[in-house]
């Protein structure tokens, strides 16, 4: 039982972690929180029904007296007996939400301890026991097991400024995955990240005004009830303003990230797609960014544009109109995995109907298993409907467009591994498409660098072993856009 001071003094440090205004503050008071609490302790203990410790540890000891005898055709052997993130269930999410900061100090020793293995393997000189084929051989099955990590923006019109400030914080801390997925407001951020060098986002992410050449406009403007709202316009301009014109393979070309926008068929009979450097490489990411931003009813239906042969201009599938992504796949978990290889995701999440499903889920008092039982009779239930919607209503085809629309929204699925959502109590229906002033983008901006704060040490530590076999096999010389489907030779 805490005690009446305990207590107090826990609920001060929670309100400078609150207040704090950088992540070395926000991170001494956590520190502060996990000492006073006891969870520092926590951390420093192994033992615990929670993972198997008793497994980590006799990794750490084997691949350390491994190194220390230099027996490098044995801890490349030992390596090979398995490499991934839910090592005796360490990658479990209640492991990160006791403490404020972190989690067991054995599960971080045993991340460090892999890394330094890989490191070890990728300089040891080639000889007859280790030849330069069984190196490349050992980093691709192992970067192919492990997987990858990912990045999800999620749509949320112009909220979509919180991702500017989740993915200024990762950027910050290398911590920014490779591969990047956006929808609607989220496209636009994944738009950016993927068009444009590490030199040129730092000054991008840094700048303190918005990405709408129309900004001083707009901050200008005198106060009025009603807010202006945006446009296919001013969405264009700002677009043309921010998005190199080129296309998804010329993207992946410049950056080595691979960025995908998930964007929605305006026609029925369709399905949504996933536009990326592997399925569609010709497409101009700026058209597919416009698409996908596109709110059914508010903006007119994008037809996709792409480069030809010659490099010139021209329409792409021209008989097909596309609207918001996030209408029919936000968070396209599935295909990132199919595609890239992708089993853990970051999820940025300011969907206002996101976010009230998911406060939803989280305040309702039953256990989890009975939450997931309701989940899935919830989608069932919805999947049906859109069934019948299809069936009895083609006579009214504009209300059956609505309905199917309506289900596809709320059967999704609006988590990721780790979620990075804002602190919203209540979201101005007039600010979701509405013009934002500079002073409303930077509180936005900043709400979502406080979110990502106490993911940050998670997301470092689950990640750290796929960035370094990802910088390994990858030497930075050029990226061909054939390695992301094709073996090599």
């Amino acid at each position: 039982m805490l005690t009446m001071s305990k207590t107090l003094a826990l609920t001060r440090i929670e309100r400078k972690m609150r207040e704090a205004n950088s992540y070395a503050d926000w991170k001494t008071a956590a520190l502060e929180h996990d000492a006073k609490s006891g969870f520092e302790a926590w951390k420093s203990k192994e033992q615990s029904k929670s993972y198997d410790y008793v497994n980590i540890r006799t990794r750490i000891n084997t691949l350390q007296q491994l190194r220390r005898r230099e027996d490098d055709v044995g801890l490349l052997f030992a390596l090979n007996e398995g490499i991934h993130g839910n090592q005796g269930g360490m990658g479990k999410s209640s492991l990160y939400k006791l403490a404020k900061f972190g989690t067991k100090h054995l599960i971080e020793e045993y991340v460090d301890e892999i890394v330094d293995a890989l490191e070890h393997i990728s300089c040891i000189p080639e000889s007859s026991e280790i030849t330069r084929e069984d190196k490349i051989d050992f980093f691709e099955r192992a970067s192919h097991c492990f997987g990858r990590s990912a990045l999800m923006l999620s749509g949320a019109g112009s909220l979509g400024h919180f991702h500017r400030g989740v993915v200024k914080t990762l950027f910050e801390h290398n911590l920014l995955p490779t591969v990047i997925s956006g929808s609607s407001a989220g496209a636009v951020s994944a738009a950016i990240l993927g068009t444009n060098t590490d030199e040129a986002l730092t000054s991008i992410l840094l700048d303190e005004k918005g990405l709408d050449p129309l900004q001083a406009e707009i901050d200008n403007r005198p106060k009025s009830l009603v807010r202006p709202q945006n446009n296919s316009t001013s969405l264009k301009l700002m677009l043309e303003a921010s998005i190199p014109d080129i296309t998804f393979q010329e993207a992946y070309e410049k950056t080595g990230r691979m960025i995908s926008i998930t964007i929605a068929p305006y026609e029925e009979h369709q399905t949504s797609r996933l536009m990326n450097a592997v399925t569609s490489p010709n497409v101009y990411v700026r058209s597919a960014v416009m698409a996908s931003c596109a709110v059914p009813g508010v903006f007119e239906p994008v037809m996709l544009m792409a480069k030809n042969v010659y490099g010139e201009a021209q329409p792409y599938l021209p008989d097909r109109r596309w609207v918001d992504g996030a209408v029919t796949d936000d968070l396209p978990a599935k295909r990132l995995a199919r595609l890239y290889g992708v089993n853990h995701y970051i999820v940025s999440q300011a969907n206002p109907l996101a976010l009230a499903i998911m406060k939803g889920e989280e305040y309702m008092p039953v256990p989890e298993g009975a939450k997931k039982v309701l989940r899935l009779s919830t989608h069932e239930m919805l999947k049906s409907g859109e069934k019948f919607s299809r069936r009895y209503l083609r006579k009214i085809p504009d209300v059956g467009k609505s309905m199917s629309m309506f289900y596809s929204v709320m059967a999704q699925d609006y988590k990721g591994d780790i979620n990075i959502v804002p602190n919203f109590n209540f979201v101005d229906p007039q600010k979701l498409l509405g013009q934002l002033t500079s002073t409303e983008i930077q509180k936005l901006v900043a709400e979502g660098e406080r979110s990502t704060w106490p993911q940050l040490e998670q997301i470092k530590i689950c990640s750290k072993i796929g960035q370094k076999l990802e910088a390994i096999l990858d030497h930075h010389s050029d990226h061909n856009i054939k390695r992301l489907y094709k073996k090599r030779r």
